[in-house]
């Protein structure tokens, strides 16, 4: 049985002498695992379609459940990521969460979509990568079921607390905070918080349709970062080699 989907490609992984298995990110069918033949030799047809953070069009042979690009076509390639390494590890990054959070045989347009949408900003708009990292950290957090509480302080309801309990995705006000109690905060300022609630319940087409000062990019991003490796319990690779980068 045949199947023809778009795709990005989340992971490439060599396989015996000239193979590769790739892990894509489709719309209907969620993460797939799939098999491309001699993808490794010079001159495969595959080669272009089949790169990491390549959006494309797959044909792929179904047998017991298992899949095999028949035919592939590149959509967007992303050269302008390929020609910058901190924005190609950005890129890998995204990927890595991505492939975290996606399931297989789960329907993942609006994942797909948030990636797709990060990877235009950082390459055809040339977005703050900082600020398009934040965006992705902390809206694919709340599609993996983090979404965090952001009306008020979790205790005495005020509008603009200033603390963000990473632990327990709530907001509270220094001065009500139990001195007793344990959990991971971090200091945010009016704009950043602004910000958080904009990211987290914009449309999703708009997903850069605000504003924030230069200056405050950097806690968003440092904000976003903890949050989401807090709730996920892990680190990742990608994002410590993209992080080295920036020294």
């Amino acid at each position: 049985m045949y199947l023809t989907t778009p795709g990005l490609v989340l992971r490439v992984t060599p396989y015996r002498d000239t193979d590769a298995m790739l892990t894509l990110l489709t719309p209907r069918n969620g993460k797939l695992t799939v098999k491309a033949r001699g993808l490794r030799r010079k001159n495969s047809p595959l080669i272009a379609p089949c790169q990491i953070l390549c959006y494309g069009e797959f044909t792929l042979f179904e047998n017991r459940g298992y899949y095999t690009i028949n035919e592939a076509h590149s959509v967007e390639l992303f050269q302008g990521l390929r020609r910058d390494l901190e924005l190609l590890s950005l890129g890998t990054y995204f990927a890595q969460v991505g492939e975290l959070i996606s399931q297989e045989d789960q329907p993942s347009p609006e994942l797909l979509s948030l990636l797709l949408n990060c990877l235009y900003g950082l390459d055809k708009l040339k977005l703050n990568p900082q600020l398009v990292k934040a965006v992705y950290e902390m809206r694919i957090a709340c599609h993996a079921g983090y979404t965090p509480d952001l009306t008020g302080c979790h205790h005495c309801g005020a509008v603009s607390p200033d603390r963000f309990d990473l632990s327990q995705g709530r907001l509270e006000c220094a001065s009500c905070r139990d001195p007793g109690s344990s959990g991971i905060r971090m200091p945010v300022s009016p704009g950043v918080l602004e910000a958080l609630r904009y990211i987290c319940f914009c449309d999703s087409k708009k997903i850069f349709s605000f504003q924030i000062g230069e200056g405050a990019i950097g806690e968003l991003s440092n904000i976003t970062e903890s949050y989401l490796t807090t709730q996920l319990e892990r680190g990742f690779s990608t994002l410590d080699f993209y992080k080295s980068l920036l020294v």
